[in-house]
């Protein structure tokens, strides 16, 4: 077992057929549901403290060998801008003090709807962000569109809850 190639695969999801980023974003959302009714918004927020520099020290020893300087399979960046995105969600329930694993799917679903949308159309930033070299271009992307995704949400939540009619 590689280690490095462990963390960049999200625990060998990368390399499930198909579209290796939406099965990372997707295997993202259980275990952030998961870290957030463990520990509430601040265990969810130090996982994705944490994941950043380990994916991105795993991502700069995968990537040494490739021709393609973002291959596929590296999920790790896609695990921590969907932890992003979900950041305004956990942090409302836990400020509000909702029960540890409710689980209010509009909005874990909108989360991971919306980071996809702005991982994949690579809008503005992300794309400014998509075409740096190297692990840190890997990583800062998908940590950009996911917090756009997380402005998105906050709107959303705010516009459904009523505190912007």
């Amino acid at each position: 077992m590689n280690l490095a190639r462990a963390i960049c695969t999200f625990g060998y999801v990368g390399l499930l057929p198909g579209p290796a980023g939406t099965w990372g974003a997707a295997a993202a959302v259980p275990v952030g549901w998961l870290l957030h009714g463990l520990g509430g918004f601040p265990l969810l927020a130090l996982a994705t403290l944490a994941l950043y520099p380990i994916g991105w020290w795993a991502t700069r020893i995968e990537i040494v060998d490739e021709h393609d300087l973002d291959p596929g399979y590296v999920v790790v960046d896609e695990v921590v801008g969907q932890w992003i995105a979900l950041w305004p969600l956990s942090f409302g329930l836990w400020r509000m003090g909702a029960p540890d694993w409710l689980f209010p799917w509009p909005g874990w679903v909108g989360a991971f709807l919306m980071f996809r949308l702005f991982d994949v159309t690579k809008l503005g930033p992300v794309g400014w962000a998509d075409r740096k070299k190297g692990a840190m271009g890997v990583m800062l992307d998908d940590v950009i569109a996911g917090a756009m995704a997380a402005v998105v949400v906050t709107i959303a939540a705010a516009i459904s809850h009523g505190w912007l009619m």
